[in-house]
């Protein structure tokens, strides 16, 4: 029941931000303008969080290669010690990740180990849930970004989302994130564009169902009966907070297109908006790679925004997992070491940290398909010029285990906590609740 009640909220969550996304596409002007008029100072905290959906196998990732325990528990899927990218302690890397093995020696970056919640969750939805929300013992309806949010002003050009839907980390109670799909929108124009972008602005006028405003003149039937400004003004709840979304969703759009290199299409009054190429472009061709090439260009023109969304799925090997899992590691290393050291070379990017984080890791033993089934704890990578490079926490025992799982050995809210205070800013008490540690992750 707790796992269909998670379900259903991360669907409906990602799902009003698509039906926004799609009924209106912020146009991406504005986050040039503010870049111009009130850009990020140089070097200021940037945090960017990517989502690795289905579960990554922390033990094949971090590879506790020297243990006797996970080569027993492993026999054919497990990686030889003269296999890993070596990291001292027994440990290695994949040898998928020679770009992260890099920034290890570089001493950019940090591997915090054994990392989950109390009383971990197989579900899919409901780890995510906790993941996103920061809330392991109820289920809550604002994510720990989107707190964030509510307490730095009704801005939602702070956080910006390059993930297909907004995902729910970025949702407050007041405000929620951009959403920015890096392949394009489907942008209204003309009149009924400009009655859109309005819809959540106050102004003076008759109360909704009154007979006049931008939308009566261009849509006649049940959009004329819904007012500019009166709509957010006299109606409070949903129906204005869907209202203030339309409009930030146009603000936000408009503020980055430039930021982008868009091309537009203009077709019957509808503005196509799609990436474009240009120089610095993301190495190769993937998913991943393409959102952080957008965040490298929203970065560089000095965009207000201080936290990014990006993600990659297809985790969740249950089955032939060594190639699957090496090969999205792979696209995973290329993309990051590719905006990582774009984000140094740039006086705007040397505050950039970027944390990579799965909903939970997978059971110590293989499965007969050679694949691994749903776990608890994994690492955290944090990566960026500004991070204490090296291992934080202890390695979970290979051989303590809790009915075949690893015991955590760290709270994801303590990394959460470090974010909030070194990257950006805030006490995080005011976004988790008291209790939290810092971690010694960034160099302050």
């Amino acid at each position: 029941m707790v796992d269909a009640l998670s379900r259903r909220r991360f669907l409906a969550w990602t799902g009003a931000a698509s039906v926004a996304a799609a009924a209106t596409g912020w146009g991406f002007e504005a986050l040039a303008s503010r870049a111009r008029t009130d850009p990020l100072p140089l070097g200021a905290g940037v945090l960017v969080m990517l989502t690795m959906y289905g579960g990554n196998d922390g033990l094949n990732t971090v590879i506790p290669a020297a243990d006797g325990a996970y080569q027993n528990a492993r026999p054919e899927l497990a990686y030889t010690e003269a296999e890993v990218l070596p990291l001292g302690e027994g440990l290695g890397l994949n040898p998928g990740l020679p770009g992260l093995k890099g920034l290890w020696d570089d001493g950019r970056l940090a591997i915090v180990r054994g990392v989950s919640y109390p009383k971990p969750d197989h579900s899919h939805f409901r780890s995510m849930d906790i993941w996103q929300t920061a809330s392991p013992g109820r289920p809550v309806s604002s994510g720990w970004l989107g707190r964030w949010l509510d307490t730095s002003g009704r801005d939602p050009l702070l956080a910006v989302s390059l993930d297909p839907v907004l995902p729910p980390m970025l949702a407050g109670e007041t405000v929620a994130g951009a959403a920015l799909p890096i392949d394009g929108l489907n942008l209204p124009g003309g009149a009924l564009g400009s009655a859109f972008a309005a819809l959540g602005s106050p102004s003076a006028g008759p109360a909704v169902g009154g007979p006049t405003g931008p939308l009566a003149a261009v849509a006649p039937g049940p959009l004329a009966a819904v007012q500019t400004g009166p709509l957010a003004a006299v109606a409070p709840g949903p129906l204005a907070a869907a209202a203030r979304a339309v409009t930030d969703l146009h603000r936000a759009a408009t503020a980055l297109g430039p930021a982008l290199d868009t091309a537009r299409v203009h077709t019957a009054g509808t503005v196509r908006v799609r990436k474009g190429g240009g120089k610095g472009g993301a190495k190769g061709e993937g998913a991943l790679a393409a959102q952080l090439d957008t965040v490298a260009r929203c970065v560089e023109i000095g965009a207000p925004t201080r936290a990014y969304s990006v993600s990659l799925g297809g985790f969740d090997t249950h089955t032939g997992e060594r190639d699957t899992q090496q090969r999205l590691l792979g696209e995973v290393d290329d993309a990051v070491t590719t905006f990582l050291t774009r984000m140094a070379d740039s006086p705007c990017g040397r505050g950039v940290v970027l944390v990579a984080y799965s909903e939970f890791g997978r059971r110590v033993a293989a499965n007969s398909n050679q694949g691994t089934d749903h776990g608890t704890a994994g690492p955290v990578l944090v990566a960026g010029a500004s991070v204490r490079g090296g291992f934080v926490g202890e390695q979970p025992s290979l051989t303590d285990l809790d009915n075949g799982d690893l015991k955590p050995t760290g709270d994801f809210r303590d990394v959460y906590a470090t974010l909030l205070a070194d990257v950006l800013n805030t006490d995080p008490e005011k976004v988790l609740g008291p209790g939290r540690t810092v971690l010694p992750l960034i160099a302050t």
